[in-house]
């Protein structure tokens, strides 16, 4: 246990439970009590702008004490031995030279995601993130820090003990459209044929056909071998099935039909599954509201995990509405089209509304690689070799690797099949390493 003595501030609670309690795995307590902190015989610091004495002491940058969103904070980003800092602190006796703690709520609450910013068609574009700016989107930095503190606490009391925690690997695999060709009604299949004349495709035509008169499987008809290629490696993964009616964004087989159906809770037998909500859903309450129901109705079970397609988020309006739908986990947290950490971290942690200034039950996976990520490359091979070093990063910290990927890139016709293939294999293998 760790005496910590500072003005306990909602967001000070916040965050010293997550990188204490959460990451290193030591319990914290608070006191604003000086007699309480002095008589204290265990390991125990200050937190503040004075330390009260010779006790471990961090310096507060001030973030902390704040209550809102301020437009103004001037963040400079400074690199120590290839470390990013920021909010520095003057003050010699403080044990860090920056606020660890402000540092890593701002990252965590989204802060930046708050304030007046460009937006893209999917919400806040990675390019305008203080860590794709400065560089150093690719680097779990939370998870970085609390290794430099666990030192630091360490050095102070050497018999504090800590979590002893393992690097684990997460898949999961979003549904976009459960078929190519099945199940899409008459409409949609001479749509379909009629696109793939004006285009000339006639292997697909082809491929369709066989595929309608049940001479072919699916080609997006890939849980099996997804499945059946993870459990053999005891690699985790989970699907995320999408339940919106068809418009632009939403493609997916109706929910009505009763082989989607069947699919759904087949797989459910042998992974965990989640939903994925639309676009559509994200953007209207009750629309989401038909989702969630939608889902609880053919699995049989309340919703638990969730994705939103694009990996679209507005907040904190996105997660307020998921809380609202008693959602447990959310696995949006990334950037489609830039590996790294939009949160600053591997790790789960939980959504802290700075407009209510309150610590919300819904948890956060992040994500740090997608398939949009690997569009560049050529080859497996190259694409492992760059891949390797952002997983390096998270495995010399224990984080977690999650990894977004969809149904569709497995599709054996697809020109990009044997890349895909091969990637998997090495992402199913990742915990093995």
């Amino acid at each position: 246990m760790l005496l910590v003595y500072t003005i306990v501030t909602p967001r000070v609670r916040y965050i010293f439970k997550q990188l204490f309690d959460r990451i290193l795995g030591i319990e914290v307590v608070f006191t604003d009590k000086i007699a309480q902190f002095v008589a204290h015989v265990g390991p125990k610091c200050s937190y503040g702008s004075q330390p009260l004495g010779h006790e471990l002491f961090f310096q507060a940058y001030g973030l902390l004490s704040d209550r809102g969103i301020r437009e103004d904070i001037d963040i400079r980003v400074t690199f120590e031995e290839n470390m990013p800092y920021f909010f520095e602190v003057p003050n010699e006796k403080s044990a860090l030279s920056f606020d660890v703690f402000s540092a890593s709520f701002y990252l965590l609450s989204r802060y930046e995601e708050y304030v007046p910013h460009p937006k893209d068609a999917y919400g806040f574009p990675a390019t305008e993130s203080l860590a794709f700016k400065d560089g150093f989107l690719q680097l779990p930095v939370i998870d970085l820090w609390c290794s430099e503190l666990k030192k630091v606490l360490i050095d102070k009391f050497p018999d504090l003990l800590f979590v002893d925690r393992v690097t684990t690997v997460k898949l999961f695999c979003e549904i976009n459209e459960a078929y190519a060709f099945r199940k899409k009604g008459w409409f949609r299949s001479v749509e379909g044929y009629l696109g793939d004349l004006q285009k000339f495709q006639l292997k697909r035509i082809l491929q369709r056909t066989k595929v309608l008169l049940k001479l072919e499987r699916d080609p997006f008809q890939v849980y099996n071998y997804l499945i059946n290629t993870a459990r053999r490696t005891g690699a985790d993964i989970s699907f995320f099935f999408g339940l919106g009616n068809y418009s632009s964004h939403e493609k997916s087989t109706t929910y009505q039909s009763q082989t989607y159906q069947r699919l759904i809770k087949s797989i459910a037998d042998y992974c965990t599954i989640g939903i994925r909500f639309s676009v559509d859903a994200l953007e209207n309450e009750s629309i989401q509201k038909t989702e969630r129901k939608r889902f609880e109705s053919i699995a049989h079970r309340e919703i638990n995990r969730s994705f939103c397609q694009y990996a679209k988020l507005s907040l904190p309006i996105t997660y307020r509405n998921l809380i609202e739908q008693e959602v447990g986990s959310d696995y949006s947290m990334g950037y489609l089209n830039h590996a790294g950490f939009r949160a600053g971290t591997s790790l789960p942690f939980f959504f802290y509304d700075l407009e209510y200034e309150i610590q919300t039950p819904l948890r956060i996976i992040p994500f740090c690689l997608s398939e949009n990520q690997f569009e560049s490359f050529k080859s497996a091979t190259k694409a492992q070799e760059v891949t390797s070093k952002l997983i390096s990063t998270v495995k010399n910290v224990n984080g977690q690797v999650v990894i977004h990927l969809t149904n569709d890139l497995f599709d054996k016709s697809s020109a990009k099949y044997k890349f895909w293939d091969q990637m998997y294999q090495y992402f199913v293998r990742l915990h093995l390493k």
